[in-house]
């Protein structure tokens, strides 16, 4: 029975690398292994299928220096693999919690950003073409899962790409020519596959594995998903819940390419600027999108549009940057005349065009500002460009408003100062476990430059009870039997 499995799996890995033509014969692949059952398991199946592939393979491990002597023992078995399979192995290390500190990111991120550092110096040295990595079916339904619940649209919810061009996992966006990574990729063989089948593979060639403690460490938001919210799932609602993400996965990651097709051939007749690389100065700043041609376009196509134009500047354009973008386009006369987006960039409406500069340095400062909001009421404030408001929702009648802006108001001061974040300033969103610095808040939703030295909130009393963008936290909201109801908003002007 074993060996019909076994048989069965490398056949059905065979069939995938060989339909998206992960590999070509003659490349030399170097498979990403840690020593956990997945990468391992890859390891073994292209050791098995390399003569029928026509690839070169080598070991590439990456120790991440997080949990010692574990940490050293993993590195130790994979060399000891390595060599009891005659393969070359490349070893690397790097110093993740230094990384952390220094570029403001979670130890997880900052993992990945050291180890995918790693593999493309290896790339770029010319001995691979491929690094192979071990993302399995239940990676891919973990990734799109989290993504669906913090927000992403269809190129979030493409999840893993099965390949990846090695030049894509720079931070830069095309700002410079890599020609040793030219063909050079990123492969992910295993996307089609159950962990659960991969460990009873290698139980059935007799291989043993290496068991990383932090993976059942469930202050890391995948390993809750991973023990806890998808097997809830399996029982309560879909015991195929895991293939179901990885296929509307593969099916967004197919829109995805087609749509990337429709917007590069449009995108020429609506953006006129300066493409992959941030200008020096606001003088070779400019770039435009011309309001008459991007009016034709469907929504869907406008919206994409937007963003593509941003990522041909090195901006990252959430959707509620996307959706100010294009109200600003569409406003009447006397509405706004301009929006600021992240990374010190502002865009400005002009006669028939939207144009796109670096905010000049008077917007940079960004002076601290106050004001008071009494409830129920309104204020304007000029440095958000918005208006703020507090309205009195009878008990029961809160049926149009969102539920993450209603508040008790019996809970809450008779007047709010609406101010921005200071240093300091900590904040309880709904569905977190503990509070956080709204430093840190901001950091996790990428928000930098001025956007972020005027980010609002909302002050009863002398604690933090609303942020823009995160819901209210829990013991501010309205419960059963509460007599006066807030629904507490922004709106811009």
């Amino acid at each position: 029975m074993y060996h019909g499995r076994v048989h069965e799996l490398a056949q059905k890995v065979l069939e995938s690398v060989r339909r998206q033509q992960l590999v070509k014969p003659g490349n030399r692949v170097g498979v990403a292994v840690s020593g956990g059952a997945d990468s391992v398991a890859l390891l073994r199946l292209l050791l098995e299928l390399s003569g029928e592939l026509g690839i070169v393979l080598s070991v590439v491990h990456f120790n991440h220096q997080l949990r010692g002597a574990e940490a050293d023992g993993d590195e130790q078995f994979v060399k000891e693999l390595a060599r009891r399979h005659k393969l070359e192995c490349h070893c690397g290390s790097g110093d993740v919690k230094a990384r952390a500190a220094e570029k403001h990111l979670s130890v997880e991120a900052a993992a990945r950003s050291l180890r995918y550092r790693y593999f493309k110096g290896l790339l770029q040295q010319g001995g691979l073409n491929r690094i192979a990595t071990a993302h399995t079916l239940d990676d891919q339904a973990e990734t799109v899962l989290m993504r669906l619940v913090r927000g992403a649209g269809t190129r979030g919810l493409a999840g893993i790409y099965p390949q990846l061009p090695a030049s894509h996992q720079s931070s830069v966006v095309r700002r410079r020519q890599e020609p040793a990574l030219e063909g050079a990729c990123i492969i992910r063989p295993l996307l089609g596959t159950r962990r659960t089948d991969l460990e009873t593979y290698l139980l059935a060639l007799g291989q043993g594995w290496r068991e990383d403690s932090s993976n059942r460490d469930l202050r890391h938001t995948r390993n809750r998903v991973r023990h806890g919210i998808l097997p809830r799932l399996e029982r309560h609602l879909n015991p195929a819940v895991r293939e179901a993400l990885a296929e509307a996965a593969e099916i967004a990651r197919v829109e995805e390419e087609y749509w990337d097709g429709e917007v590069a051939r449009v995108l020429p007749e609506v953006w006129s600027g300066a493409a992959g690389r941030r200008p020096d100065s606001r003088r070779d700043a400019g770039a435009t999108v011309n309001l008459s041609g991007l009016a034709k376009l469907p929504l869907a196509l406008q919206r994409r549009v937007v963003r593509a134009a941003g990522v041909a500047l090195g901006l990252h354009l959430e959707f509620r940057h996307v959706e100010e973008i294009l109200q600003l386009g569409s406003a009447q006369p006397g509405g706004a005349k301009s929006a600021v987006l992240p990374d010190g960039w502002i865009v400005t409406r002009g006669q028939g065009e939207l144009r796109f500069e670096l905010a000049p340095p008077a917007a940079e400062a960004n002076p601290n500002y106050e004001y008071r909001l009494p409830i129920p009421g309104h204020v304007e404030v000029d440095e958000t460009g918005s208006r703020f408001e507090a309205v009195v929702v009878p008990p029961g009648g809160g049926a149009g408003y969102n539920p993450e802006h209603l508040f008790d108001g019996a809970l809450l001061a008779s007047t709010l100062l609406v101010r921005n974040w200071r240093a300091g300033d900590r904040f309880w969103p709904a569905h977190s476990k503990a509070p956080k610095k709204i430093k840190e808040l901001l950091q996790e939703r990428h928000v930098r430059g001025p956007e972020r030295k005027s980010w609002p909130v909302m002050v009863s009393g002398a604690e933090v009870v609303w942020v823009r963008g995160f819901a209210a936290p829990d013991r501010f909201r309205p419960k059963d039997g509460a007599k006066a109801v807030l629904a507490i908003g922004e709106t811009t002007l």
